[in-house]
C-alpha cells in the first residue's frame, strides 16, 4: 500500500488519476508498479514533502490501484472508493502513516436521467472541441467517457477552480449532488475557455477580414457553378457521401479510393453510364464499420450463465468457449483459433453461435455457405462486371454495423467447386489470422481488417473439407444428445418456444413425461433435436385447435395414448436387434452424419465355384475389409477352407439402398464369416466395431459416442471396442456406459474366443 499526497487535482471515485512517476517516487519512496494499491490524501496547501504536518491533509481520501505505468514517465491509478482518514502521522523521515476506513456513498441517482445528462455533456464538449484544430482528434477520446467522474478527472489540468472547490466534490456523499457539482464545474470551465478563444480570435479578425471575404466569394462561385450543372437532389446525395467519406475512420487506401470514385461520379453527372454503379460502390464503402471497437471486459460467470441458459449439455464445447473468452480478456483483443463445430444436424452448432455473441456482447452474423460454388461469393465480384456485388463476408460485416461481430460460417463442408473457382480456397485468407488483417474484397478493392471478427464455422462432417482449410481451424466435436438430455431440452427450451410461437400461455398445455419420452424414442430418429422441435410444434398446434373448437378453458393435458392423434402419424420403425441368433449373422455398429446406427453383416455359402459376391452398396473400403476378412478366416480355419473353393460366398449388408463405407467393419465381417464356417451363432445383442489387419490386430476407430448410443437405443447389451479407444469413453454419456457392457479388446482372437467360436487363442495361433 502506497500513500500519495496530492494537491489541486480533481479526486472523485470511479475515475483515473494521472501523475508523473518521478512525483510518485519522491512522495512515496517507491517506483509505481501495476496492481499496487494506493491511497490518495489531499493536501490543504501546496507543500513540499519536508513541510508536511499531521494536520496538512483533509480528512477524506481515495483508495484505488495503479493500472498503467508508461515508459514515457507517467502512471495511471484507478480510484475505486472514498475513505475516512481518522488519523494521519508524519514521521521524522517524512513518511506518512494513517488509519482509514471506507466511506459510503448515497446512491440517489436516476439512471435514465444520468444517461441523458452524460450524453448531453459529451455532445456539448464535442461541439466545443470542434472550434479547435485538434477537435477531430478529441472525438475518439470523448466517446470513451463512461461517467461524469471520468470527464472531470480527464479535464482536471484545465479546471481553474481552486483546491477547496475541487475537494468539495470528494466531500459530497450524495452521488446526485456530486454529479450536479461536476456538471456545473464542467460548464463553467468550458464557457471560460470559449471566452478566451473568442478574445484571441478578435485580435486576429482585422488581419484576416479581407482574406476571408475573398475566400467565401470564390467558394460561393464554385458552388453556384456546380448547382447550375447538376440537379439539386444529386448534389445533396454527393455532398452527403463526401461528408461521410471524410468523417469515417477508414484507412488511407480506402479514403483515397473513395475520393477517386467520388471525382468520377461528379464528372459522370446524373445521366452517366456508370453513375448507378459508382454511387452503389460509394454507398457500400461509407456504410462499412471502419472504426475499431474497444475490447471490453467479459465476465466469465455471466458468459457461463448465458451459455447454460440457452443450451443444455455440451459441457466440452462450453468449456472451450470460456477458454477463448478468458484469453480475449487477458489480451484485450480477438485471439485464438478459428473454431469449427462438427456434429450431426440439430445438435446446436449454429444456435450456439448466437449465444456466444450474447456472452461477448457483440453483434451476430450468420453466413450460409451450403452449395456455394463461386469464388466471388467469398471474395466479391470485380466492379468491371455488370451486376457486381461484394462477397458474403463483407456483406455480413456491413449488415452487422460493427468491425468485430461474431460471424458464423454455416455448412463449410458443403462448399463445392466449379469453373468459377474454388470458394474453399478463398476462405483460406479469410480464416487465417496472419492474413485477414488486410483482407481485400474484389468489389471493395481496398484492404479491410477482419482480425477482430470472431469466426465460427460449422459442418456435419470433416470428409469434404479440404485439408488446407481444415488446418486453419480447431475442430470441436458436438456430441449427440442422449434421451435424458433431449427430455431436459424439450422441457427447458423446445416446449416454451413452441407454446409462444402458437400463442399458448403458460399453464394452458401440459405434456407428461411418459408422452415426452415416447415422442423421443418412437417419433424421432435423430442425433439432434430438430425433429423433436417439429413434434413439439405439432402438439402445440393441435392443442390450439382443440381449445378453439371445444372452447376448453382449462389446461390441455397430453398423454402417451393421445400422441398418434396429436401428431397425426404412426410411430417410426426403429431398427432393433433381432431375437434369434443365426450362424453367419453378426451385429455391427456404424457412424453416420446424423449420429450412429446398427447394421447386420449377413453371410451365406451357396453351391458354386468359389466366387465372392458383395451386395448392399458398400464402398471400396468395406469391400476391401470383406476380402481381408475372407483371407483371415481361411487362415484361421484351414479345415473349413475348402468350403470357399466349392461354394460361392455371398456377403450382404441390409438396407441395400443406403450407401455404406468406412474403416470399422473388419471385425464384424470376420466374426460373421467365422460364425458361418464354424456353425456357432453369435447373439444379436453383441455388437462390435473396429478394423483389422491380416495378422488379426486391430485399429482404433472414430465416432465411438455415436456408435455406443445407437447400440444402447437398439437393444444391444455388449459391445467390443479397440483398447486404444478406451480413452474416448470420457466423451460417452454416463447413462450409455451404464446400460452397456463395454469390452476392450486387443486382437480378433479376443472377440472370437469371447463369443464362443474358438476355445483357446493359443491353439488358433498354432494352426
Amino acid at each position: 500500500m502506497a500513500i500519495l499526497p496530492v494537491y489541486n487535482i480533481i479526486t472523485v471515485p470511479d475515475s483515473n488519476i494521472y501523475f508523473r512517476t518521478e512525483y510518485y517516487r519522491l512522495m512515496t519512496d517507491k517506483v509505481p508498479t501495476v496492481g499496487e494499491k494506493v491511497t490518495l490524501i489531499v493536501l490543504k496547501e501546496d507543500l513540499s514533502r519536508n513541510q508536511f504536518q499531521d494536520d496538512s491533509f483533509y480528512p477524506i481520501g481515495l483508495n484505488g490501484f495503479i493500472t498503467e505505468v508508461h515508459p514515457e514517465g507517467y502512471a495511471v491509478a484507478h480510484m475505486d472508493y472514498r475513505v475516512n482518514v481518522s488519523e494521519i502521522n508524519v514521521f521524522p523521515d517524512q513518511t506518512i502513516g494513517l488509519f482509514a476506513e471506507k466511506r459510503s456513498d448515497v446512491d440517489d441517482l436516476d439512471q435514465e436521467y444520468e444517461e441523458k445528462r452524460l450524453h448531453r455533456v459529451k455532445e456539448d464538449i464535442r461541439k466545443f472541441a470542434g472550434n479547435f484544430q485538434w477537435g477531430s482528434m478529441a472525438h475518439a477520446y470523448i466517446s470513451k467517457w463512461k461517467s461524469l467522474s471520468e470527464i472531470i478527472s480527464s479535464m482536471s489540468p484545465w479546471i481553474i477552480n481552486d483546491n477547496n472547490e475541487r475537494y468539495a466534490l470528494l466531500k459530497e456523499d450524495s452521488m446526485k449532488n456530486r454529479n450536479d457539482l461536476i456538471e456545473k464545474m464542467i460548464y463553467e470551465n468550458v464557457e471560460m475557455a470559449d471566452v478566451k478563444n473568442r478574445a484571441k480570435s478578435a485580435q486576429e479578425q482585422d488581419y484576416q477580414k479581407i482574406y476571408k471575404e475573398s475566400a467565401i466569394k470564390k467558394q460561393m462561385e464554385y458552388l453556384q457553378k456546380e448547382l447550375d450543372e447538376m440537379h439539386p437532389e444529386d448534389v445533396s446525395d454527393l455532398r452527403r457521401l463526401e461528408l461521410q467519406l471524410e468523417n469515417t475512420e477508414m484507412n488511407e487506401d480506402a479514403k483515397k479510393e473513395g475520393r477517386k470514385i467520388l471525382n468520377r461520379l461528379k464528372k459522370e453527372g446524373q445521366h452517366g453510364a456508370e453513375t448507378g454503379m459508382l454511387q452503389d460502390y460509394l454507398e457500400f464503402l461509407v456504410s462499412l464499420p471502419w472504426k475499431k471497437e474497444d475490447a471490453g471486459f467479459i465476465h466469465l460467470d455471466e458468459a457461463k450463465r448465458i451459455l447454460d441458459e440457452d443450451h443444455s449439455g455440451l459441457k466440452k464445447v462450453k468449456k472451450r468457449i470460456i477458454q477463448q473468452i478468458a484469453v480475449m480478456n487477458l489480451r484485450k483483443q480477438q485471439s485464438g483459433s478459428i473454431l469449427l463445430f462438427v456434429g450431426a444436424p440439430g445438435t446446436g452448432k449454429t444456435s450456439i453461435g448466437r449465444s456466444i455473441a450474447r456472452a461477448l456482447n457483440r453483434k451476430y452474423v450468420r453466413v450460409s455457405l451450403g452449395g456455394v460454388r463461386d469464388e466471388a461469393d467469398i471474395r466479391g465480384h470485380r466492379r468491371t462486371y455488370i451486376g457486381s456485388m461484394p462477397g458474403r463476408i463483407m456483406d455480413g460485416i456491413s449488415k452487422s454495423g460493427v468491425s468485430n461481430p461474431v460471424m458464423v460460417l454455416d455448412e463449410v463442408d458443403k462448399l463445392s467447386q466449379s469453373y468459377n473457382g474454388d470458394p474453399a480456397s478463398a476462405l483460406l485468407e479469410v480464416l487465417d489470422p496472419e492474413q485477414n488483417a488486410n483482407f481485400t474484397d474484389h468489389y471493395l478493392n481496398v484492404p479491410y481488417d477482419l482480425s477482430d471478427v470472431l469466426f465460427i464455422c460449422t459442418a456435419n462432417t470433416l470428409d469434404t473439407i479440404p485439408e488446407p482449410l481444415l488446418n486453419r481451424m480447431e475442430v470441436i466435436q458436438f456430441p449427440i444428445y442422449t434421451p435424458i438430455e433431449k427430455l431436459d431440452i424439450a422441457r427447458e427450451h423446445l416446449i416454451p418456444k413452441a407454446m409462444e410461437a402458437s400463442g399458448l400461455q403458460e399453464g394452458q398445455l401440459e405434456i407428461d413425461d411418459e408422452a415426452l419420452k415416447t415422442v423421443i424414442s418412437d417419433y424421432t430418429m435423430e442425433a439432434g433435436v430438430r425433429g423433436l422441435k417439429k413434434r413439439m410444434d405439432m402438439i402445440c398446434r393441435s392443442a390450439v385447435v382443440e381449445r378453439l373448437e371445444q372452447e376448453i378453458p382449462e389446461t390441455v393435458h397430453v398423454t402417451k395414448d393421445q400422441l398418434e392423434e396429436y401428431l397425426d402419424m404412426s410411430p417410426l420403425r426403429r431398427k432393433n436387434v433381432r431375437d434369434e441368433a443365426k450362424p453367419g449373422v453378426v451385429t455391427g455398429l456404424a457412424w453416420t452424419s446424423v449420429g450412429g446406427d446398427i447394421l447386420y453383416i449377413e453371410t451365406l455359402l451357396t453351391k458354386g465355384s468359389g466366387k465372392l459376391q458383395i451386395t448392399g452398396r458398400l464402398g471400396d473400403v468395406m469391400k476391401e475389409s470383406a476380402q481381408l476378412a475372407v483371407s483371415l478366416v481361411k487362415s484361421l480355419f484351414p479345415d473349413q477352407a475348402d468350403q470357399f473353393k466349392d461354394q460361392d460366398l455371398h456377403i450382404h449388408v441390409p438396407d441395400g439402398a443406403t450407401p455404406k463405407d468406412g474403416p470399422s467393419a473388419g471385425i464384424t465381417l470376420t466374426t460373421a464369416l467365422a460364425s458361418l464356417v464354424s456353425g456357432v451363432p453369435v447373439s444379436p445383442r453383441i455388437a462390435m466395431t473396429w478394423e483389422i489387419s491380416l495378422e488379426g490386430d486391430i485399429n482404433p476407430i472414430g465416432g465411438l459416442p455415436e456408435k455406443l448410443m445407437a447400440a444402447r437405443l437398439s437393444g444391444v447389451k455388449k459391445v467390443f471396442i479397440p483398447r486404444d479407444n478406451v480413452k474416448d469413453l470420457r466423451d460417452v454419456a454416463e447413462e450409455v456406459k451404464e446400460a452397456l457392457e463395454i469390452v476392450p479388446a486387443d486382437t480378433v482372437f479376443d472377440v472370437l474366443s469371447d463369443v464362443g467360436i474358438i476355445e483357446e487363442k493359443a491353439e488358433l495361433r498354432a494352426v
